[in-house]
């Protein structure tokens, strides 16, 4: 839903707090009364948005760990990219920024999706090296992708950083 997206942008613009609902609807096209037919309030509109971004990330490392055609390096670079990287730069920063600073706002989905992520990450390591080890390998890559988004100021550092983690942990 475009008003989601512009949703999204806007309060990682302007922050949470400082986001009105006229806004988000000034930058959705629509005017604030269809705003709130959509939405009763901003914490709705906050946590729906959210919810789709994180919805849509998940879906997409799904995605990417299905294609078995391609190497498990390969797969798993791109789906801490779309997870992680894709949120470094300064607009994407400010997005991750009001999603981690406003966690009491968004209810369970800031633990399920995490939690989905190295659930998916863990069985893609699994079918390829075997079930012992996978689940310490998952999360010492989640460790490192995290460190790693902290100190990279941007996307491409972030993936040449994560590359290297890629090779010392995946074989």
């Amino acid at each position: 839903m475009a008003v989601l997206d512009s949703a999204l942008a806007t309060f990682a613009r302007f922050g949470y707090r400082k986001t009105s609902m006229e806004d988000v609807a000034r930058a959705a096209h629509i005017s604030r009364p269809g705003l709130y037919f959509l939405f009763a309030s901003k914490e709705d509109l906050f946590r729906a948005a959210v919810g789709q971004a994180l919805e849509q990330d998940i879906a997409e490392v799904e995605r990417i760990l299905g294609e078995s055609d391609r190497s498990l390096r390969d797969r798993l670079l791109d789906s801490f990219d779309r997870w992680a990287g894709r949120y470094i730069g300064p607009m994407t920063r400010d997005v991750a920024a009001v999603i981690e600073g406003n966690p009491d706002l968004l209810g369970t989905i800031v633990e399920t999706a995490p939690r989905r992520f190295e659930e998916l990450i863990t069985d893609a390591i699994a079918v390829e090296s075997g079930g012992e080890a996978a689940a310490k390998v998952a999360q010492t890559m989640i460790s490192a992708s995290i460190g790693i988004k902290h100190q990279a100021g941007s996307r491409e550092l972030y993936l040449e950083r994560l590359e290297v983690a890629l090779d010392l942990l995946v074989p």
